[in-house]
């Protein structure tokens, strides 16, 4: 992911683009992440390395999701629903 990608996302769901300590930046940022290496885990299906970090940064962001569910409902609804994620 670049540094504008970045500014892009904390941008959208942060207060600013240098927000990105914000629980909702931080999902948008590892759902990114997230896609890109679920991409590459497709194409190298014996890189077992790659795979264990993509499965601990789903934890991170379910943990996440958890947190911002329980302290901000609302929010925690418009961002699933923008970055279509299911839960």
């Amino acid at each position: 992911m670049t540094k504008d990608r970045m500014k892009e996302l904390a941008a959208t769901y942060g207060k600013n683009e240098a927000d990105t300590g914000n629980s909702a930046v931080q999902i948008a940022m590892l759902t990114e992440r997230i896609k890109e290496l679920t991409e590459h885990v497709k194409a190298h299906p014996k890189d077992h390395h790659t795979r264990r970090g993509l499965l601990m940064l789903v934890g991170k962001r379910k943990r996440l999701q958890t947190y911002l569910e329980r302290v901000d409902l609302v929010g925690y609804r418009s961002l699933i629903q923008s970055l279509g994620l299911r839960r």
